[in-house]
C-alpha cells in the first residue's frame, strides 16, 4: 500500500507561483519514481501527467510545464514537491501525486493509490 498526502494548493493569479508538496509512505516500488498529475475541472477520474522524478533525481515534464514547473524530492522527508511558476489559467485543477507514469507497465498496481489531491485555482 501507498499513502499520499498533498498540500499547498490555493487561489493564485495568472503569472504567480505556488509550491505543492506531497508526503508519501508505503511500498518502495511504487514510490521509486513519483509524479504529479492534474485533474482538470469536469474531467471526472481522468488525471493528466504533469511531471515525474526518479529515485536518482532524473526529471521529466509535459511540454506545457517545461520551463515553468520544477519537480523535486527530499528522500529524507519522504516528500516530493512541485514548484509552479508563471502559472497559467490552464493550470487550474486538482493536483495529485502518485507513482510516475514510467512505472505503469512494471507496477500497474501502484496506480490504485492516490491522495486526496490539492486544488489549484488560477484567476485572471
Amino acid at each position: 500500500q501507498v499513502q499520499l498526502v498533498e498540500s499547498g494548493g490555493g487561489l493564485v493569479q495568472a503569472g504567480g507561483s505556488l509550491r505543492l508538496s506531497c508526503v508519501y509512505s508505503g511500498d518502495t516500488m511504487c514510490t521509486s519514481a513519483l509524479g504529479w498529475y492534474r485533474q482538470a475541472p469536469g474531467a471526472d477520474d481522468e488525471r493528466d501527467w504533469v511531471a515525474g522524478i526518479t529515485s536518482d533525481g532524473s526529471t521529466h515534464y509535459v511540454d506545457s510545464a517545461k520551463g515553468r514547473f520544477a519537480i523535486s524530492r527530499d528522500m529524507a522527508k519522504n516528500t516530493v514537491y512541485l514548484q509552479m511558476n508563471r502559472i497559467e489559467l490552464e493550470d487550474t485543477g486538482v493536483y495529485y501525486c502518485g507513482a510516475d507514469k514510467t512505472l505503469v507497465d512494471k507496477y500497474p498496481g501502484c496506480f490504485d493509490y492516490w491522495g486526496q489531491g490539492t486544488q489549484v485555482t488560477v484567476s485572471s
